[in-house]
């Protein structure tokens, strides 16, 4: 008894090609989709807990400044200033960057100690998407304080994966 095979009947080179490009397609779609891209607040309370090691996290002490309307993300201005003597036994350890929307959620640390006299520091970064970014002070004794303002940004910035 045989047995026939109902085997597909081989495709020419130009079928192949088309579904090889449609396969690519759909990866390049998936690779720059935004839901992939820009972090996510989950991945953003993960980095704040690495940050502090699940201590718990007090709010005051840290004043996060940055403009509530942001016309281009490449570009914007962020000032954290922390309330701290700044002694030798009690100053800012570091001061930690957090923002839900970029694709890397930490996006700067800052290390001090006594000697940098104040616990002052503006920088520019860039944003990804309109988001919450939180300013995390380590202090001395081990505690965390933190800071968080809220921006709104009209034309994205870091919209490819690092």
């Amino acid at each position: 008894m045989k047995m026939k095979l109902n085997i597909p009947i081989a495709f020419n080179r130009r079928q192949w090609l088309k579904r090889i490009q449609n396969i690519g397609m759909l990866t390049v779609g998936a690779w720059f989709s935004p839901g992939l891209v820009f972090a996510k607040p989950e991945e953003a309370a993960a980095a704040i807990k690495t940050i502090t090691g699940g201590s718990p996290i007090k709010e005051g002490r840290v004043k996060l400044v940055i403009p509530p309307l942001v016309e281009n993300g490449n570009l914007v201005v962020l000032s954290v200033s922390v309330q701290s003597p700044m002694t030798s036994n009690d100053y800012v350890k570091a001061i930690h960057v957090v923002a839900e929307g970029n694709p890397l959620p930490n996006i700067f640390s800052a290390f001090l100690t006594p000697r940098s006299g104040t616990a002052t520091l503006t920088t520019r970064v860039r944003l990804a998407d309109s988001q919450t970014v939180w300013a995390i002070a380590q202090m001395s004794d081990g505690s965390f304080w933190q800071g968080s303002a809220e921006t709104l940004v009209t034309l994205s910035a870091c919209t490819e994966m690092v």
